[in-house]
């Protein structure tokens, strides 16, 4: 039928027009961006499951960021730890040297090394964060993602605790030392080195030292607690603070009992303690360094002319006392004679007499009784009873246990950064895979789509032609009505 009113034809092709103009917006839309799914509508279900996949791609990419990262900063504490292993070896070495009978040396400058060296531990294991309470000194836990839960996507490397702590005290090193052998305090049982035994919590134990310095003679009292509880290493700290100048160092024995070292002539005595459960000492009690040899004179010294004649291997000196000199100005007396010769005179425990010490055999010939000595005669030293190499021992055996402590670390080390590059390998595995399952619903088909545009382009076209036939059709009306 031929009308002038509706023309059918050419809405039909306006119709198929605008469905060949959209398709083929569609198709360069495709072309253009690269993807097929472009809006919503494109592909709802698809578009849902391509931003999941999305999202895990997003989250597993900062997660081999986050894994380099815990990579390059194991390898920092793996540096560290081995450089405080080259630090354990150099003191192993003073150690060793320390503790042989043959050595001749002076232990005091070989400790000085030694502590110094346990400080730097101390100051190293700080830097890469894995002293007691350092940040790494911790559960680690690396985000890598990827999982089906958090928590699977979590890898984890176990530093905490103080078996994974690397400064001088969790190393168990910190109160050893390479000086001449230590003397405990007579009579005294306590063990200081029970698992976290604390001691002095409401009570303070003082020690009067007697020593001799390079500026003579000197007396002085350290007291310890008073405070609050206190571990056995901070008591060790305290005490060592204020003996460090003294030449005297404070430690722990074979059996966990509190003892004193040092290259210098000293005595010691050890007020009451405080007659509770956490008291560092089991009663009063005294000490001579008998890593020296030593000759006490009389308890009490008297008053009285008396010469007194040394013979060391290092020569003879001779000092001649007053019945007016006190107990301080006779030591000072002996000593400006016998300290060239390594005989040194300090008040006894008791603070009331003379003891004599020294790094090498002597003897001492008193001319009259009652002075220093209670009758004339020869008096020889009695040999050093406490080996000066026990403490360079101890040193030894606590220096390897710190070896085996830090290797067990380093393994701990070693393998969380294996175990990060695993995950980081997995991780990257997964981004591809994930990568690949999204562009099979995301990514157009360029060929097919290039098919597409050319059939779009020749459709529109044909669609115009027929248009334009169709638009002609009425025209033909004006014929019938001629």
């Amino acid at each position: 039928m031929i009308s002038l009113r509706t023309n059918v034809d050419s809405l039909n092709a306006q119709t198929s027009l605008k469905i060949n103009s959209n398709f083929q917006s569609k198709t360069i839309q495709q072309l253009t961006t690269g993807y097929r799914i472009n809006s919503s509508g494109d592909d709802a279900a698809g578009l849902a499951v391509a931003n999941s996949y999305r999202s895990t791609i997003t989250e597993l990419t900062q997660g081999v960021s986050n894994g380099n990262d815990g990579i390059s900063q194991l390898q920092i504490v793996d540096g560290g730890l081995n450089n405080i292993s080259s630090i354990l070896d150099r003191m192993k070495t003073l150690a060793s040297q320390s503790a042989s009978g043959t050595f001749t040396g002076n232990r005091t400058t070989l400790n000085q090394e030694y502590q110094q060296l346990v400080n730097e531990v101390t100051r190293q294991a700080s830097n890469i964060k894995l002293n007691t309470g350092g940040s790494l000194n911790n559960l680690l836990n690396v985000y890598i993602g990827g999982g089906s839960s958090t928590s699977a996507g979590n890898v984890s490397v176990d530093l905490s605790g103080t078996s994974n702590a690397v400064d001088a005290t969790s190393l168990g090193i910190s109160t050893t030392n390479v000086l001449g052998g230590g003397v405990g305090i007579s009579g005294n049982t306590v063990r200081m080195d029970a698992p976290g035994a604390t001691f002095l919590s409401a009570n303070s134990q003082s020690f009067t030292f007697n020593v001799y310095t390079t500026a003579g003679a000197t007396t002085q009292t350290v007291t310890v607690g008073g405070s609050g509880a206190m571990t056995k290493d901070q008591v060790l700290d305290a005490l060592n603070s204020s003996l460090s100048s003294l030449g005297v160092s404070a430690g722990l024995d074979s059996n966990g009992a509190l003892q004193f070292s040092g290259a210098a002539a000293f005595t010691v005595s050890a007020g009451a303690p405080g007659g509770v459960s956490d008291d560092i000492l089991s009663g009063t009690g005294t000490a001579d360094n008998t890593a020296n040899y030593v000759k006490n004179g009389q308890t009490t010294y008297a008053g009285v002319a008396q010469t007194l004649s040394f013979q060391t291997s290092n020569g003879s000196a001779s000092v001649a006392l007053l019945a007016a000199d006190t107990l301080d100005s006779a030591i000072g007396k002996i000593n400006s004679q016998t300290a060239s010769s390594g005989v040194y005179a300090v008040k006894n425990s008791a603070g009331t007499g003379i003891s004599f010490q020294g790094s090498n055999s002597f003897s001492v010939y008193a001319s009259a009784g009652s002075g220093v000595f209670a009758a004339a005669g020869n008096n020889v030293a009695t040999a050093p009873t406490t080996s000066t190499s026990n403490n360079a021992s101890a040193a030894i055996t606590a220096i390897n246990n710190a070896i085996k402590t830090l290797g067990l670390v380093q393994g701990k080390v070693g393998a969380g950064e294996n175990k990060l590059q695993y995950a980081i390998t997995l991780a990257q595995s997964q981004i591809s895979s994930f990568s690949s399952a999204e562009s099979q619903i995301r990514d157009a088909d360029v060929a097919a789509q290039a098919a597409n545009l050319t059939k779009a382009q020749v459709l529109q076209q044909t669609s115009i032609a027929a248009m334009a036939q169709a638009n002609a059709e009425p025209q033909s009306v004006l014929k019938l009505l001629q």
